[in-house]
């Protein structure tokens, strides 16, 4: 705010003083992204001199600055341990910690997590797919090399080390984990292998992925990913799971020999650029502080790439969370629609779009998730199938319960038009392989199980009758809020 001569910039004190003042407006935090941009514009010139003067501090060896930092050193480790004081190892702010965090009761995951907010909130891990048990270490041999092993010795996971040099690892505030030598060359880096998460300063690299958890509680890889492919293409993809490798693309930038990395800056914007360094796609476009906030952009276990923030210090009694700026795809729900797999939502399964912008899966009337813990696990019906033996007996103690606007796209077997809804209706209530009609404007669909890309949303039309049994049947609530339903005998 000073000048280079000694004056005061006024403009950008005007501009300070109308900021001080958003302070006693309940949103002042999203004001104050405004109130930075018009100050840092005023000022950047001034700036500009200073910025060459500081340049030989910025180009200082990486080991004099790191000579501050806590490390792990050649011949030293971490324990897997629930009462440890040398199971972590925070960065010189604290904010972040790398080291085992215990997973319910299922092991240990060698990890990088947020270690200032009560959460804990994990944006790294080394053996997802292979919990460790107390006792496992992460050490940094005599002859520098980077192993996690079980505690009888086994290697479980190890870092691939650019070289033999290895002198040092340590936890930077960026959220990165690095090993060194000893004159400060990064031999083996987190942030080159992410897991679902990008933080600030963080980029991805063409072939680069995101691999979603498979539930908010299960951190081994999930149904989901977020792939910068080689072409330039920036794609959301479904996968074929449990295998690692892709299925369905359901989003993407459309990128193809143009883009070249994915950037997450300090100012909070995500976005694809070219190799010359132009943007070619906006990712994210909400900024925010990170002096102010905790940032972190991630490829859920729902399949939506969600760009969060967390507020450093408190703004009052209400507890702390972490808030979604942004999201993509807007509605998941409508954006799957793969020839082979579930969808969004498991099989059998509908998928719908809640207030808050998050998937809901639900079970249709007469059926129940084959995991009530997981509602991304398929549904299941909770009645006896019909008897294609005894065709004609059978289709009398069966129904239907109708929903509208609801539909599962791919999953038919037969199709007729024009024709009425109680042809429809009479049509699969005769055939022992129907499970559930879909009527819509002279149409009928016939559909067997299991039934796939469930949803239910104003935009499909239409009615979905869902074939149950009269007698003996369970009619489960599929939720609350859900669209009109009818048992018809």
């Amino acid at each position: 705010l000073i000048t280079s001569n000694g004056s005061y910039n006024f403009h950008a004190l005007l501009h300070l003083f109308w900021c001080h003042l958003q302070k006693f407006n309940s949103f002042w935090w999203l004001s104050s992204f405004s109130c930075r941009r018009k100050i840092i514009l005023h000022t950047m010139a001034l700036a500009i001199p200073y910025l060459i003067y500081s340049i030989p501090l910025l180009l200082m060896p990486f080991s004099t600055i790191a000579q501050t930092y806590n490390k792990l050193n050649l011949g030293s480790s971490l324990t897997a341990a629930s009462d440890s004081t040398n199971s972590s190892l925070a960065s010189p702010s604290g904010d972040f910690a790398f080291g085992f965090q215990k997973i319910g009761t299922g092991g240990y995951l060698l990890a990088i997590w947020f270690n200032k907010i009560p959460e804990k909130t994990i944006v790294w891990s080394a053996n997802r797919n292979n919990l460790v048990q107390q006792g496992s270490k992460i050490e940094l041999t005599i002859d520098g090399k980077f192993v996690l092993s079980n505690p009888i010795g086994q290697q479980v996971w190890a870092a691939n080390l650019a070289g033999t040099e290895a002198a040092y690892g340590t936890m930077l505030d960026t959220g990165n984990f690095v090993v060194a030598s000893n004159d400060s060359a990064t031999l083996w880096q987190s942030f080159d292998e992410p897991t679902d998460t990008i933080l600030p300063t963080q980029v991805l690299n063409l072939g680069n992925r995101l691999v979603a958890s498979f539930s908010k509680t299960n951190y081994s890889s999930g149904r989901f990913e977020f792939l910068l492919q080689t072409d330039g293409n920036l794609v959301l993809y479904t996968r074929n799971f449990p295998l690692d490798s892709i299925n369905s693309a359901y989003w993407s930038t459309e990128t193809i020999g143009s883009g070249f990395q994915v950037v997450f800056n300090q100012s909070g914007y995500i976005y694809l650029t070219a190799r010359d360094g132009s943007v070619v796609k906006i990712v994210a476009s909400i900024a925010a502080s990170t002096s102010q906030f905790y940032q972190r952009a991630i490829i859920e276990y729902d399949g939506v790439f969600r760009h969060y923030v967390y507020p450093k210090s408190g703004g009052g009694p209400k507890a702390l969370v972490w808030s979604t700026l942004e999201f993509i795809p807007a509605d998941i729900c409508m954006s799957i629609t793969q020839n082979t797999g579930s969808g969004a939502c498991g099989f059998n399964s509908y998928c719908r779009l809640g207030s808050d912008h998050r998937p809901k899966c639900e079970c249709p009337s007469g059926y129940v998730f084959i995991d009530p813990n997981d509602e991304l696990s398929s549904c299941k019906p909770n009645f006896a199938p019909q008897n294609c033996d005894r065709e004609s007996q059978e289709a009398d103690v069966f129904g239907f319960v109708d929903m509208d606007n609801t539909d599962w796209p791919l999953s038919d077997y037969e199709y007729f038009q024009p024709v009425t809804e109680d042809w429809c209706r009479e049509a699969c209530l005769n055939d022992c392989f129907c499970a559930v009609a879909i009527s819509r404007s002279g149409n009928c669909w016939k559909k067997r199980m299991p039934l796939s890309n469930g949803r239910i949303d104003p935009s499909v039309g239409g009615k979905a009758l869902i074939k149950v049994r009269k007698v003996n049947s369970t009619e489960k609530s599929a939720g609350a809020g859900n669209s009109r339903r009818k048992m018809l005998l």
